[in-house]
């Protein structure tokens, strides 16, 4: 799923991988033209699944490829009709032992038996909640939890836990104030022994109870963090610390959760202008170690595009940054054994030395003449699915 089975952006139990390149060809294990977007893929047992749009047949498509030679093995999709806007598919599907989830650029959900694809329910968010579509279509990356599907819908409800075997909706959070639907994604996250899910929506970011009889009940929310156009999702720390940024101007936020007689409270302890603290326009941060890593928005002044490592207790706090030379633009990053990767806008695939102290390339490769190459990456067994607006490739990362 997005961000990986943490939701941390941390490959952990990874086999050991490359830390310089050979060529591409070395490493190129296959290949795939999709329809244009910014939809990652998610890796499970050896499939590779990402929803498309095929626009011939003008359709949603989710496709299943083996992760080893790339074959196509099934797909599964319906009727929409998506006009083109910088891309059109850009969620990662949910994947688990029994289920593959889904959201469209128009927010349509989709769920399937997860071997055969077989269509199980769907649900029409923007019909059903009567709930706005995010600019630039839904970038919120669904979520499953046992066998039930968290999705943020905006409008009618804030959230809602759908039984994934039948499509019973099971719960759904009030939205009395109507925050409307953000490309963010649902954060699963435990604190003070609470188990919860943290949506930074516009209008807002709330904590919602995840399990038992009051699951769905709004446990704490704050207006805050307001912001028009949000794309990075909530990071959760385990102290109660919650770090919120956006693009755009609108810079970052650091709150604290505390738990005081069972009642929850949301303080600030800092609003950061771009600039002036971690801030990022599209990815979400990765946690390590009390830092947070994130590259710098183009706003961010003398550190823009730049790579960057602050304190997560103080995220103006700047520990190290990539400096002048090494600046990148809106593409993902992730660790995996200790190495951090990084895909620039233009398919140019980075490794570096996972560090608290400093920044190290290690090595770089353009793997094609890339374009808008945003999507967030995947990595198993090895190999690491990766894509830009139109191609997606598998590479061989493995270390011989």
């Amino acid at each position: 799923r997005f961000r990986g089975s943490a939701s941390d952006n941390i490959k952990r139990g990874s086999s050991p991988l490359i830390s310089t390149f050979r060529d591409v060809a070395s490493h190129l294990r296959w290949s795939v033209e999709l329809g244009e977007g910014h939809s990652g893929a998610a890796i499970y047992a050896g499939k590779v699944y990402v929803l498309d749009y095929d626009e011939t047949k003008r359709a949603d498509l989710l496709r299943c490829f083996s992760l080893t030679s790339g074959k196509e093995l099934w797909r599964r999709g319906y009727d929409i009709v998506v006009k083109r806007n910088h891309g059109m598919s850009r969620t990662v599907p949910a994947v688990t032992d029994k289920f593959v989830l889904t959201i469209g650029p128009r927010g349509h959900v989709m769920c399937v038996e997860r071997t055969t694809g077989r269509f199980l329910w769907g649900l029409d968010i923007a019909t059903t909640y009567q709930s706005e579509i995010p600019l630039w279509y839904t970038g919120q990356c669904p979520l499953i939890v046992g066998d039930t599907a968290i999705i943020a819908t905006g409008g009618k409800a804030l959230l809602v836990g759908v039984d994934c075997h039948t499509g019973k909706v099971l719960w759904e959070t009030p939205n009395p104030d109507n925050w409307k639907m953000s490309h963010a994604s649902v954060m699963p996250y435990t604190y003070k022994g609470v188990r919860m899910y943290v949506y930074s929506a516009v209008g807002g970011v709330a904590g919602v109870v995840a399990d038992g009889p009051e699951a769905g009940r709004v446990l704490w929310q704050t207006a805050l963090w307001n912001k028009s156009v949000v794309a990075p999702s909530a990071v959760c720390m385990p102290d109660g610390k919650v770090f919120l940024t956006a693009g755009y101007g609108a810079g970052s936020l650091l709150l604290q959760l505390t738990k005081d007689n069972g009642t929850w409270k949301v303080e600030s302890l800092g609003s950061f202008k771009p600039g002036e603290a971690l801030s990022s326009e599209q990815q979400t941060p990765i946690l390590l170690d009390g830092h947070l890593l994130g590259v710098m928005p183009k706003d961010a002044r003398s550190l823009r595009n730049q790579l960057v490592c602050v304190k997560a207790d103080n995220p103006a706090e700047v520990v190290w940054s990539s400096g002048p030379e090494s600046r990148f633009g809106l593409g993902p990053y992730m660790l995996a054994d200790d190495k951090l990767f990084l895909l620039n806008d233009d398919a140019t695939l980075y490794i570096i030395k996972k560090s608290l102290k400093g920044y190290h390339e290690l090595d770089k490769i353009a793997l094609f003449e890339g374009h808008d190459a945003w999507a967030p990456l995947a990595v198993a067994d090895g190999y690491m699915v990766l894509r830009d607006s139109k191609t997606m490739i598998c590479l061989d990362l493995n270390q011989r």
